[in-house]
């Protein structure tokens, strides 16, 4: 045997033992994501995967609903918001307290200023693991 022929088998091997072992439902894979913004006073989606819509309730303050809802509240999420400009106006993703809803068909999440006080962004970025 060749050692192209035996490279290509090499390959397939490979390819196939990895197609088994990430699946959809792995939990290091991202089950939700999206990168939006508040320009011109709407909501931009960039991209998403598993992300129906997001809603801005109040500046600052955005409803993130899942396309396909999860089985309970207890997943993962991380965030980044971007700044708007170059200095003096640093924006920070959090959740401040319950009363910001993290249900399994939606999460709702703030961006702030340094000074905690609630601000849009035009960018915005989710990730949810579960």
């Amino acid at each position: 045997m060749s050692l192209i022929s035996q490279l290509k088998t090499l390959a397939t091997r490979v390819g196939t033992e990895i197609k088994g072992l990430v699946r959809p439902d792995n939990p290091g894979l991202a089950q939700a994501w999206v990168s939006f913004g508040y320009v011109g006073g709407t909501i931009v989606i960039s991209a998403s995967h598993n992300v129906s819509g997001v809603t801005r309730l109040a500046a600052g303050r955005y409803r993130i609903t899942f396309a396909t809802p999860f089985v309970d509240a207890n997943y993962c999420w991380v965030a980044f918001a971007r700044s708007t400009a170059n200095s003096g106006t640093a924006r920070t993703a959090i959740a401040r307290s319950t009363s910001d809803a993290k249900t399994a068909t939606h999460v709702e999440i703030i961006c702030a200023t340094g000074s905690t006080s609630l601000a849009d962004t035009t960018e915005m970025n989710l990730v949810v693991y579960r």
